[in-house]
C-alpha cells in the first residue's frame, strides 16, 4: 500500500524505496513529458488524450509498485505506517500541480482576453478620424469583439474594462459631429444608436442615449442646408423628415416649420429682385418640400401644410414677374412658355390678360426681335384700319403686337392656292374685287408687328412689320408660297 500510494504522486518515490531505478526513471519520463506538454499553461489547457494517458500510468505505477512490494523490504522506512503516511502526504503534490496548473491556465485566459481587447482597441484606434464609409467594417468588428468579452465572458478583467472602452468607441465613431460636419455626422449616429442591439446596454450605462441629440441636430442642421435645393432624392431636406419622424418632441424638430417659413420669406422677396425665375424655382421646391414634411411630421403637420400653401401663393406672382423678366431679357421663348403656362394656370388671376398679351409677343418677337423691345400692356383700339385677308387654302391665325396686342384666326379660303414664289404672290394675292376671309383692325398710330402662322400641313409662318400712319387704310395679306412656306404683304 505504501508503494503504491508513493507512485500515484508521479514521482517514482515508491520505486526509489524499492531501488527499483529503473522504474523511477520511468516514472520521471512520464511526468517530464506531461510538463513539457502542459508548460507554459494555455487557455485551453492539455489536450484529454493525454491527461487519460498519464493517469493510465500513474495507474499502473501504483499497482505495478505495490505488487513489487509484497516481495521486497523497503529501504526506508523502518516502519510501514510512516510509508502509508508518507504516501499520502505526496498525493498533494499532483492536487497542488493541478491547482496551480489551473490558476495558471486561467492567467492565460485573462492575457488571451486582454489581447483581443488590445486588438479591438487597436482598430478603433486606427480608424480614428477616417470617413465612416471606410471605416464602418473595422468598427463593426470592433464591436462584436468588444460584445463577445462582455457578453461571452463576463468576470474577466478584460470585461470589466468594455464600458470604459466604449465611451472611447463612441466618441471615435460620432468625431464628426465634434466637427460640424452635421451631413456626415448622420450615418455614423445612426450606426450608434443600433449599438444596443448588439452589446448589452449595461456594458453602455448613460451611452445608450449618448447620439440622440446629436443625430437630432445633425439632421436638422444637414436638412435645413437644402431647403429650396431641388433634388430627385428629396436632398438634405429628407433629413428633416427623418427627424420629425424619429425626433418628434425634440428642440431641433420645433425648429423645422420655422426655419421652413424663414426659407419661403427669403425666397420670395427673390420675386422682386434681379432674378425672379429663380426665386420662383425655389418658391416650387419650398411648396413641394413643406408638404413633404407636413405627412412625416403628422400630427403637427399645420404649420407646414400652411407654409407650403403660402409658398405656392408665392409661386402664383412669381411666375408672372418671372415672365416679364425673360421677356425684357430677350428670351423670348422661355417667356412664351411662363406666360402660356400662367394663363392656363391661374385663370383668375388679375394678371392674366397681360400675360396672356406677353406672350403672343414674345412668340412675334422670335421672329421679329425689334418686337420685343416694349413690353405689351392690356391697351386695345386705335384710329387707324388695318383690314387682313387671307388668300390662302389654309386657316391661318394672325398674331399682332406693337401699341396694342391680340391674336385671332381666319377660315380657309376657298377656291384660293398655293403660289409658286413670292414674286408671284405679291403680284396676284389678295386682288381687290374677291371675296377673301377677312377681319378688320382699329390700330392706334405707330409700328405694328405681324404673325402669320398656317394652320396647314406645312405648319409654316411668316412676319411683316407695318408703320401705321393716320389717314390711311391698310390691307394685311396673307398667302401661302409653296413649297417655301407662307408669307405676309401689306
Amino acid at each position: 500500500m505504501a508503494v503504491g500510494l508513493l507512485n500515484l504522486s508521479g514521482l517514482g518515490v515508491g520505486y526509489a524505496l524499492l531501488r527499483v531505478w529503473w522504474a523511477v526513471a520511468a516514472c520521471w519520463a512520464a511526468t517530464a513529458g506531461l510538463l513539457l506538454l502542459a508548460l507554459p499553461a494555455e487557455p485551453d489547457g492539455v489536450a484529454g488524450g493525454v491527461v487519460a494517458g498519464y493517469l493510465v500510468v500513474l495507474v499502473a505505477a501504483a499497482a505495478h509498485g505495490a505488487f513489487l512490494g509484497l516481495r521486497r523490504p523497503l529501504a526506508w522506512p523502518p516502519r510501514a505506517a510512516v510509508a502509508v503516511l508518507l504516501g499520502l502526504a505526496l498525493l498533494a503534490a499532483p492536487g497542488g500541480g493541478y491547482l496551480a496548473y489551473d490558476s495558471a491556465r486561467d492567467e492565460a485566459t485573462e492575457e488571451m482576453l486582454l489581447d483581443r481587447l488590445a486588438e479591438a482597441d487597436e482598430l478603433v484606434s486606427a480608424r480614428a478620424g477616417q470617413p465612416f464609409d471606410a471605416a464602418e467594417a473595422d468598427y463593426r468588428r470592433a464591436l462584436d469583439a468588444y460584445a463577445a468579452l462582455a457578453d461571452g465572458h463576463p468576470g474577466s478583467r478584460a470585461a470589466q474594462r468594455v464600458p470604459e472602452r466604449m465611451k472611447t468607441y463612441y466618441e471615435s465613431v460620432g468625431a464628426t459631429y465634434d466637427r460640424r460636419d452635421f451631413c456626415t455626422a448622420i450615418e455614423p449616429l445612426t450606426f450608434l444608436r443600433t449599438v444596443p442591439r448588439r452589446i448589452d446596454e449595461r456594458h453602455l450605462g448613460e451611452l445608450t442615449g449618448w447620439p440622440d441629440d446629436r443625430l437630432a441636430n445633425s439632421l436638422y442642421e444637414c436638412g435645413v442646408s437644402g431647403l429650396g435645393q431641388a433634388s430627385a432624392d428629396g436632398g438634405k431636406t429628407r433629413h428633416l423628415g427623418e427627424l420629425l419622424a424619429d425626433f418628434p418632441d425634440s428642440a431641433p424638430a420645433a425648429k423645422v416649420e420655422p426655419a421652413v417659413s424663414a426659407a419661403i420669406s427669403t425666397a420670395a422677396g427673390g420675386i422682386k429682385g434681379a432674378e425672379p425665375c429663380t426665386a420662383v424655382t425655389n418658391l416650387r421646391t419650398l411648396s413641394a418640400q413643406a408638404s413633404t414634411l407636413a405627412k412625416a411630421a403628422g400630427a403637427g403637420s399645420a404649420g407646414l401644410t400652411r407654409d407650403a400653401g403660402t409658398a405656392s401663393g408665392h409661386v402664383r406672382a412669381g411666375t408672372y414677374a418671372c415672365g416679364v423678366d425673360q421677356y425684357q431679357d430677350g428670351r423670348f421663348d422661355a417667356a412664351q412658355t411662363t406666360m402660356n403656362d400662367f394663363a392656363r394656370t391661374y385663370r383668375d388671376d388679375g394678371n392674366r390678360p397681360r400675360a396672356q398679351k406677353i406672350a403672343i409677343a414674345a412668340e412675334i418677337a422670335k421672329k421679329l426681335p425689334d418686337a420685343g423691345r416694349r413690353l405689351p400692356t392690356t391697351a386695345s383700339g386705335g384710329g387707324v384700319t388695318v383690314t387682313v385677308k387671307n388668300d390662302s387654302p389654309n386657316a391661318v391665325e394672325i398674331l399682332y403686337t406693337g401699341p396694342v396686342t391680340g391674336r385671332f384666326t381666319l377660315s380657309a379660303c376657298d377656291g384660293c392656292t398655293t403660289y409658286a414664289n413670292r414674286a408671284q404672290a405679291r403680284s396676284k394675292a389678295c386682288q381687290s374685287g374677291k371675296s377673301y376671309p377677312q377681319r378688320t383692325l382699329s390700330l392706334p398710330v405707330g409700328t405694328t408687328y405681324f404673325l402669320h402662322k398656317s394652320q396647314g400641313t406645312t405648319n409654316s409662318s411668316g412676319a411683316d412689320t407695318a408703320r401705321v400712319e393716320p389717314g390711311y387704310t391698310y390691307t394685311e395679306c396673307a398667302y401661302v408660297v409653296s413649297p417655301f412656306g407662307i408669307g405676309p404683304a401689306t
